[in-house]
C-alpha cells in the first residue's frame, strides 16, 4: 500500500477523473464516553485529560455541522444538538467493531489488558481556505481537509500519541474527499511515521446518507477507522493481502445477495456506478487477493454486516499488541 493510505477517497492531489465528477452532481473492554448530556447530544471535552495512560487507547469521533435542511429527513427529534441519528449509529458502529475485535482477541487469550475508549468529542468546524481564490475554498481536497482538521485537534490540546481522531464530515458533493479516507503521515494510530503518533482519519457521512444507505454510512465510518490501525507490515503478514482492504470479505449468502464487511466495502462490487456503493473506492485491492470474495456475477442484493472479518480482527489485534502492549 503507498505511504499515502487513501481508503474510499479520490486522490486529487494528482487527478479528477470522470466518475468523481459524476459524483459532484449526480460493559466491554470498549467503552463509550457520550459526556453529561446525551439526549441533546452535548459531550463533555477530555482534552486536558487524554494523557498518555498505558492499557488505552482512544478514538476520538468528531461530529461536523449538518444542514438544517438534511436534518429534516431525520425527523423533528434530529433538528437540535450535535448528533443526529447517522453520526450516531456511525459512533455506536465504530464502538461495535472494536468490541468485536477485543472479544476475538480475549477469546485467544490476547489484549487482556487494553482498553479502547470511543469518546464523543464536542464538534468540530474546519474552517475553509483563507486562499479565497483557491479550490479549497470551495470543495476541499481530503489532504486539505485533514490538515486543518488536525490544526483544531491540536489547538484543542488533544494530540496524545495514542489517539485515532474521526470526523464525521458532510460533504455529500465533495468528489474530493469521496467516501473519506486518512493520509500519511497521520494515518496510523500510535505509529510515529514522521506525525506525532495521532491518527486522523474522516468518513464522509453526508456521501453515504445522499448517495446509499445507513449500512454504508455505518460501514465506511467502521472502515475509515480501521485503516488507522491496520499498518502495512501487519496486512502483509496476513494471507495473501497488499492491502487493507483484502483483509475485508464479499460472502455470498444467496445466489444473488452478498454481505460485505466493513474493509470490503465500496471494494468488493464491479469498478463502476452502482457496484455495491454508488461510487466505487480508488484505493488499492485485488478480488483475487481479498481473504474471501464469493465474486459479483449475478448478484442485485448488497447487504452489509458490521462484525469486520476474522482477517482484519486478526490484523487490528497484532498491531494493537505490536504498538501497544510493550
Amino acid at each position: 500500500m503507498p505511504d499515502d493510505r487513501l481508503s474510499i477517497s479520490a486522490d486529487s492531489r494528482w487527478r479528477v477523473t470522470r466518475r468523481e465528477a459524476l459524483a459532484a452532481v449526480g460493559g466491554s473492554a470498549v467503552s463509550v464516553w457520550t459526556g453529561s448530556d446525551t439526549s441533546s447530544g452535548t459531550a463533555v471535552d477530555t482534552e486536558t485529560t487524554a494523557g498518555h495512560r498505558d492499557g488505552l487507547v482512544r478514538i476520538r469521533v468528531y461530529p461536523d455541522a449538518v444542514p438544517f435542511r438534511a436534518r429534516l429527513r431525520y425527523g423533528l427529534g434530529d433538528l437540535r444538538g450535535n448528533w443526529p441519528t447517522p453520526f450516531r449509529d456511525a459512533l455506536a458502529a465504530i464502538e461495535s467493531a472494536f468490541e468485536h475485535v477485543l472479544a476475538y482477541a480475549r477469546e485467544r487469550s490476547r489484549l487482556e489488558d487494553l482498553v479502547v475508549r470511543v469518546d464523543r468529542a464536542s464538534p468540530i468546524r474546519v474552517p475553509p481556505s483563507t486562499t479565497s481564490l483557491s479550490a479549497d475554498a470551495v470543495l476541499p481536497s481530503l489532504e486539505a481537509l485533514l490538515r486543518r482538521f488536525r490544526e483544531r485537534v491540536q489547538s484543542r490540546g488533544a494530540l496524545t500519541g495514542r489517539t485515532c481522531h474521526v470526523l464525521l464530515c458532510w460533504s455529500p458533493l465533495n468528489y474530493r474527499v469521496g467516501y473519506g479516507g486518512t493520509l500519511a503521515p497521520n494515518s496510523v494510530t500510535g505509529m510515529d511515521d514522521g506525525g506525532d503518533g495521532d491518527a486522523l482519519t474522516v468518513a464522509n457521512v453526508g456521501a453515504t446518507e445522499v448517495w446509499d444507505s445507513r449500512p454504508v454510512t455505518q460501514n465506511i465510518a467502521i472502515h475509515e477507522t480501521l485503516h488507522t490501525f491496520l499498518s502495512d507490515d501487519v496486512v502483509r503478514s496476513i494471507g495473501n493481502a497488499y492491502c487493507d482492504h483484502e483483509l475485508g470479505t464479499a460472502v455470498r449468502t444467496a445466489q444473488n445477495t452478498l454481505r460485505i464487511s466493513p474493509m470490503a466495502t465500496a471494494y468488493a462490487g464491479p469498478n463502476r456506478i452502482g457496484g455495491g456503493t454508488r461510487f466505487h473506492g480508488t484505493g488499492c485491492y485485488d478480488h483475487d487477493r481479498f481473504v474471501r470474495h464469493d465474486g459479483h456475477d449475478g448478484i442485485e442484493n448488497w447487504v452489509y454486516t458490521t462484525e469486520p472479518s476474522d482477517a482484519t480482527q486478526e490484523g487490528v489485534t497484532r498491531y494493537l499488541e505490536r504498538r501497544f502492549e510493550r
